[in-house]
């Protein structure tokens, strides 16, 4: 696929980044970039849809060379696929629609989702350290569901929900955690609905 290689070459150069920045970007190797360009290797199907929402490329202009090489401004995230990506959990979710953060793209993303980056191993080998964690806050927990809970200091952690004999647990997937019974300082903020992992290729 030479074309295709070099048409990631030109959005590439359009941008102003180097292989090594722009690979780093997309969580795959400089070497594997460099292959892709000059078309001795092929991109995955996550990689293209890495380089359309996270730099705004035209999927019909990447594919056959057809349009304008990025999206314009106003469509560049399909309506829906944007989240706030949060750093602190605020008291009440929703957020006001005048929120500045930080937003992420993801296909296909409900609407009424946040995102958070997962940090330490409780999860793993499901969520790991650094993963792109998504979730909603109006969806109705169910046993057996990824949670997203603040504890009694005010951190927030993910837990798998267990509802047995009645009593609710919150587990950890790693089995060198141990489970807890939730008190009244831990609050429910949402149910996982996706993950994003960056791999290295």
């Amino acid at each position: 696929m030479p074309d295709l290689g070099e048409r990631i070459r030109k959005a590439r150069l359009a941008l102003g980044l180097t292989q090594k920045d722009f690979a780093g970007s997309l969580g795959i190797v400089q070497g594997f970039l460099s292959g892709i360009e000059t078309g001795r290797k092929v991109p995955s199907d996550t990689l293209l849809i890495a380089l359309t929402h996270t730099f705004g490329i035209n999927r019909d202009w990447l594919m056959q060379g057809a349009g304008d090489t990025f999206q314009a401004a106003a469509t560049a995230a399909p309506a829906g696929a944007q989240a706030p990506l949060l750093e602190v959990i605020p008291e009440e979710l929703p957020l006001p629609r005048n929120h500045r953060g930080d937003f992420i793209s993801v296909p296909n993303l409900p609407a009424g989702c946040y995102a958070i980056v997962c940090y330490g191993d409780f999860m793993a080998p499901t969520i790991k350290d650094g993963d792109l964690v998504i979730f909603n806050p109006e969806l109705e927990r169910k046993s057996g569901d990824i949670i997203l809970v603040n504890n009694r200091w005010g951190d927030p952690i993910l837990r798998r929900f267990r509802l047995k004999d009645g009593e609710v647990f919150l587990a950890p997937d790693n089995p060198a955690y141990a489970p807890f019974r939730p008190d009244e300082g831990t609050r429910t903020i949402g149910t996982v609905v996706e993950v994003w992992r960056k791999v290295l290729i």
